[in-house]
């Protein structure tokens, strides 16, 4: 087990203005109510992760999050169990947990594997759609660049990540999509936290139209490697930007002590 390093934050829940955030965040969410409580912890506790409601390095005491999600502590503890697995936290005995900080290393480790898979999953969609499933897409792009347009681009990155998960979606492979799922939070998390210190995201509009048309005229090849590319741009503009905000919070610790 990892210990906490020194750019996590030790302040709990109810000692940082993200307490009203996480119970609005908690309050507004849908659907899960059916669920039973391990599962509806776990996909909270997931969501707020992964939309930076909960920020990388947090400290969260268990007793606060189930009070939060108005449970007791057993079934949090079954889902901080789950994500702690997968990566998204990491438990302090008798205590809670601390959200994972995004890592350069593991982005990077993550990257080399999405940017296969989803240049297959493109491979697949592009034998199985029909122009209906291509005006989605194409639909998805015009709200991506009116988002850029506006600025918005916490909007855009939710447009982005519908793009991508609608393409896997057609290619109807749930092995594939099991796999690729299990790191989406963690890219979606990512893209997010480097948003601002990204450049414009306009090269990605202009590659999602490349990859649409090479869908459109049925090349799977030509839309995998589009894909692999887009992909691979990606990472490396991220990583960059995890290297720039590491180096940025390390200067200001420095300048503190």
């Amino acid at each position: 087990m990892k210990k906490p390093n020194e750019h996590e934050n030790n302040l709990s829940l109810n000692e940082t203005s993200m307490g009203k955030d996480v119970l609005s965040f908690i309050e507004n969410l849908k659907g899960f109510d059916e669920y039973r409580l391990p599962q509806r912890a776990y996909h909270i506790i997931r969501l707020a992760i992964r939309d930076l409601i909960l920020l990388p390095g947090q400290t969260i005491l268990e007793r606060e999050m189930a009070e939060a999600l108005q449970m007791s502590r057993t079934p949090v503890r079954e889902a901080l169990v789950r994500l702690e697995t997968e990566g998204m936290v990491r438990i302090i005995p008798r205590r809670g947990f601390i959200v994972e900080p995004i890592e350069k290393e593991d982005l990077k480790q993550i990257y080399e594997i999405v940017e296969r898979l989803d240049g297959l999953a493109v491979s697949l969609a592009t034998m199985r759609v029909g122009m209906e499933e291509v005006a989605q897409l194409e639909l998805l792009i015009e709200q991506q660049e009116e988002a850029l347009e506006q600025k918005k681009l916490k909007e855009w990155a939710i447009l982005d990540f519908r793009f991508h998960d609608l393409i896997i979606d057609y290619a109807k492979n749930k092995r594939l999509r099991t796999v690729i799922d299990s790191h989406s939070d963690q890219l979606y998390r990512a893209r997010l936290f480097t948003i601002n210190h990204r450049p414009f995201p306009f090269h990605s509009i202009v590659e999602h139209k490349a990859i649409v048309a090479c869908m459109k005229a049925k090349d799977s090849h030509a839309a995998d490697v589009l894909m692999q590319s887009h992909r691979n741009r990606a990472r490396i503009e991220i990583l960059a930007a995890v290297e720039k905000i590491a180096q940025k919070d390390l200067l200001v610790l420095n300048t503190e002590k």
